[in-house]
């Protein structure tokens, strides 16, 4: 699995983004990938549940606002998107402050402990901006 730096975030500093990292996707494909099946956006709390290809939860409906995540993906440590066409936008809060994440589909992100996610927002768009 490959990590890099790069993120995409919609309306805050880059410090506050220190932490979260996006992974490296598989080719695209309307396959499952590391427990997460096809087309959702799983959830991972811990860093084991990763390892272990077992996600918490996941989300597959499309919606105009935010899901509030509930207490199995509230706080998780990965998220991946199986989704081909989809991008999904993520809340998270960090020293007080509320930050967004753009995920692009068949990728995922890792957040820091200092960063909680909090909501989730799966968009037909393929792209982040």
């Amino acid at each position: 699995m490959k990590i890099t730096g790069k993120l995409t975030v919609v309306g805050v500093a880059a410090a506050a983004l220190a932490g979260a990292m996006t992974v490296a996707a598989p080719t695209a494909s309307a396959t499952s990938y590391n427990g997460c099946a096809y087309p959702r956006v799983c959830f991972y709390l811990t860093a084991n549940d990763w390892s272990a290809a077992a996600p918490n939860a996941s989300y597959r409906d499309v919606t105009t606002s935010y899901q509030s995540l509930g207490s199995n993906s509230r706080g998780a440590n990965h998220v991946w998107n199986t989704r081909n066409d989809d991008r999904a936008y993520l809340r998270y809060t960090q020293d007080g402050g509320t930050y967004y994440y753009c995920l692009k589909p068949n990728s995922g992100v890792t957040f820091n402990s200092s960063q909680t996610v909090t909501g989730v927002r799966i968009d037909t768009a393929a792209t982040c901006p």
